[in-house]
């Protein structure tokens, strides 16, 4: 069976590795990458399968009502994987307008296409509308709260899990109001290869690399639970194909870890493998910076993902050592991609935020 699957913010980190792990196991499957390439989607993850025949990449906002129309209909697109959204809570802090054009109006805009097109037309293949979404929707734990499962209630703290939990809401109701298959993803904290290095696991590795402060937020002592970008699209794969639409999948590693212990470890395996004497100092924790803690941060995110591992055979394939070591060893082997990355506006945002340049 062929399907046509339009992938939304596959330029950006989960998206392309995602592309990357459907390009590589399913040779009959068309992609269609649509991508707006804000600062965060970059054309260069998709090296190397981007001349593929059953791959396509347009340039365009999910929230374009005339181009999401034509790709439906022009690629006869079958399964939607939206990744798409504003996702950093930072930026959401500063400028929430963007996640609520984004999350919701765009996510919106998506939904309407595969109600207006799917549910009037026969198609080929069953349709499914597949919402990826995060574990911040649910609000935030204490130390000894049962982790997230898919019967909590949404509790956002931030402007970006608040527009995150909007969306989620619309993917259901328009599974319940109008019986669009949908199903609802809902992962923790992912790391990996091709990550932007605003998020906490990259940024500490170039900043140590270049010989710069690593800013921890508070004390460090915020606790999140850490999947490996790989294991996610292992995951998300078997969702795509034996989900059950209208249900929630909680995708969660169980592996939870202090901020500052993640800090403490990648300086520790950078020590070993990139010589911190470089730069005049014995060790990369010297680097360590405690800054102001962010607005309304959550403590902790912890996710119990029974129901995937039981009802879709899913487990985790890494250890966090094993993959944290696997994101090092690609950072440091791919420096380039970083550099080229970093924009000018990045470090605006960088420094405006965190008091620092980059």
């Amino acid at each position: 069976m062929t399907k046509q699957i339009l992938v939304t913010g596959g330029c950006g980190f989960i998206g392309s590795n995602f592309i990357r792990y459907i390009l590589e196991k399913y040779s009959a499957y068309k992609i269609i990458n649509l991508d707006e390439l804000t600062y965060a989607g970059n054309l260069a993850n998709l090296k190397g399968v981007d001349h593929l025949p059953n791959y396509q990449f347009i340039k365009g906002d999910i929230g374009d009502k005339e181009l999401v129309e034509r790709l439906f209909k022009e690629y006869k697109i079958d399964v939607v994987v939206h990744f798409a959204a504003e996702s950093h809570v930072d930026r959401s802090i500063l400028g929430p307008e963007a996640f609520i054009k984004t999350n919701i109006l765009g996510t919106f805009n998506l939904l309407e296409m595969a109600r207006k097109l799917w549910l009037e037309n026969l198609l080929e293949n069953p349709p499914l509308f597949l919402h990826i979404s995060t574990d911040e929707v649910y609000g935030t734990l204490g130390i000894g709260d049962p982790p997230f499962t898919e019967k909590d209630a949404y509790a956002p703290n931030s402007p970006y899990a608040a527009t995150k939990a909007a969306s989620d809401y619309l993917v259901r109701a328009y599974h319940q109001t109008y019986g669009l298959p949908t199903i609802i993803t809902n992962c923790s904290n992912n790391y990996g290869p091709y990550q932007f290095p605003e998020k906490l696991i990259p940024l500490v590795i170039y900043r140590a690399y270049k010989g710069k402060t690593i800013p921890v937020y508070g004390e460090g002592c915020n606790i999140r639970d850490w999947l490996y970008v790989k294991d996610h699209c292992c995951a998300l794969d078997l969702v795509l194909h034996r989900g059950r639409p209208g249900e929630n999948y909680n995708i969660g590693a169980e592996n939870e870890w202090r901020n500052i212990d993640i800090v403490y470890l990648i300086c520790d395996l950078l020590d070993k493998k990139y010589p911190s004497k470089v730069h005049g100092i014995e060790s990369f924790r010297e680097l360590i910076t405690f800054v102001k803690d962010r607005p309304g941060h959550d403590f902790r995110y912890a996710m119990d993902a029974t129901k995937i591992k039981t009802e879709l055979g899913w487990k985790p394939e890494y250890t966090f050592e094993k993959g944290i070591e696997e994101t090092i060893d690609w950072y440091l082997n791919h420096m380039d991609w970083v550099e080229n990355i970093i924009s000018g506006d990045y470090q605006k945002f960088f420094e405006r935020y965190y008091g620092m340049t980059l």
